[in-house]
């Protein structure tokens, strides 16, 4: 089994929680990234998932993000992506998938930058 991905959740607050990504995001990564975001996300109103050592991404990396996105419409919870890396916002931009998400510079942050796409309000 390839060991490329590590997943950290972290509890931020009342109702919120930070999930840590770290290594490669693609075919091989992306169930458990996507198990744990839809986790993540049933438990917390407010999910942040920090990409910054996120070293690469594939489709079915995005895939997990989207899904998790969904999820969080579905449920009314918030989900933002923080610290976004350049490969990131590009693949965001060109799959024109950007506009989904709301991206903080830092975890911390609580307001959506002007990042790759046009945040969420």
């Amino acid at each position: 089994m390839y060991d490329t991905i590590h997943v950290g959740v972290k509890a931020t607050g009342p109702g919120s929680c930070r999930v840590s990504v770290a290594g490669d995001l693609d075919l091989c990564s992306a169930p458990t990234v996507r198990a744990t975001l839809r986790e993540a996300l049933s438990r917390h109103g407010r999910v942040v998932v920090d990409c910054s050592r996120l070293s690469f991404i594939d489709c079915t990396g995005i895939s997990a993000l989207l899904a998790a996105a969904r999820a969080a419409r579905v449920t009314g919870a918030e989900l933002r992506l923080c610290a976004v890396p350049h490969a990131l916002a590009r693949l965001l931009r060109l799959s024109h998938t950007a506009g989904v998400f709301t991206i903080v510079p830092d975890p911390a942050d609580r307001t959506p930058t002007g990042g790759p796409g046009t945040p969420r309000s």
